[in-house]
């Protein structure tokens, strides 16, 4: 029997609940969002229900945990493909109740598949990844305002003694949590920790971004949809005779990634075989060297898919076969 998509909208202090009805109609709710609503919820729900999410933030994470303990199927859906669906149905109305009926209505249309709930330990990588970026993101804020204060020919002794404090600080966060995901990642994932270590140009905070990223390599069935989440798949803006832009990568995923893996090109356009030759090939016929590492980069999480699905290390002659 076909499930029934029940659309729920989560913010902080409650959440929205649309259940279809047979003529077209729902029947709305809203609830506390928190374990005396969830178990409200449990009471509304007919046989047969799967439960369509966005990942709102973290105030969707306890109530899909719970759902996943109750064994209830839930879809955990991007919100950018949520606005697009809404854009394609010409929705002008964002109301809680409006936003719970298209999620009810996206599942019934494109029937998404279930979300696997990650493992405590993985929530804790996700965490201490998702700190450290926004650790580094300040460091680099602070540095560009230490540079912009000094080239300004005002000099300000307590301004630049507070700014060092800062970036001091910073710095020891930063080295802090890099330790600490370098002990997770080898307590829960050893093997594989190491194999994506052993292709050229992978060192250890692109190798443990991207165990991060893909939950050890299990949201992704193939080598492409991994190349697409973290946004380096090729973008092509031509239609007809008089359309022929200019041709670009899709930045919809992690940025932070993306910085790991140019950098990681880098060093695997000179140690790397296979990037070695991608790269001078490109060159060679003319391409601007900023796409060529750029291709680099994205061979680079194709050889990376390719370890993780093999379980050995990196081997130029059998990961291209896999990665394809």
């Amino acid at each position: 029997m076909a499930p029934i998509y029940i659309g729920i909208d989560i913010a902080k202090a409650s959440f929205t609940v649309a259940l279809p009805l047979t003529n077209g109609h729902f029947l709305d709710y809203s609830l506390p969002n928190n374990p005396a609503g969830f178990s409200q919820l449990l009471d509304l729900l007919p046989a047969h229900s799967q439960c369509v999410l966005e990942a709102s933030g973290p105030y969707y994470l306890p109530l899909a945990l719970w759902l996943t303990h109750q064994r209830i199927p839930l879809s955990v859906l991007n919100p950018l493909v949520v606005r697009r669906f809404a854009q394609m149905l010409l929705r002008r109305t964002k109301t809680d109740k409006a936003d719970a009926r298209l999620l009810s209505q996206f599942g019934a249309n494109q029937t998404p598949p279930c979300w696997q709930a990650p493992t405590t330990l993985m929530s804790q990588l996700t965490q201490l990844q998702t700190l450290l970026e926004q650790y580094i993101n300040q460091r680099t804020a602070l540095r560009n305002q230490q540079e912009a204060f000094t080239h300004s020919g005002v000099p300000n002794p307590i301004l630049e003694q507070s700014l060092q404090k800062s970036l001091e600080h910073l710095d020891e966060q930063i080295q802090t949590l890099e330790q600490q995901l370098d002990q997770l990642a080898n307590t829960e994932y050893t093997k594989l920790y190491a194999h994506l270590q052993s292709i050229p140009g992978i060192g250890r905070k692109t190798a443990l971004c991207l165990l991060v990223l893909t939950r050890g390599f299990s949201r992704f069935e193939s080598a492409k949809q991994l190349v697409s989440f973290v946004g380096l798949a090729p973008r092509v803006f031509e239609s007809g005779s008089s359309v022929n832009g200019k041709g670009h990568i899709c930045k919809l995923g992690n940025n932070r990634i993306r910085q790991l893996l140019y950098m990681a090109s880098m060093q695997a356009k000179k140690a790397n075989p296979a990037c070695r030759s991608l790269y001078d090939r490109l060159v060679g016929a003319g391409k601007p060297k900023l796409v060529a590492l750029i291709a680099v980069a994205h061979k680079l999480v194709r050889q990376c898919f390719a370890v993780a699905r093999s379980g050995l290390n990196f081997d130029q002659k059998l990961a291209s076969p896999i990665a394809s």
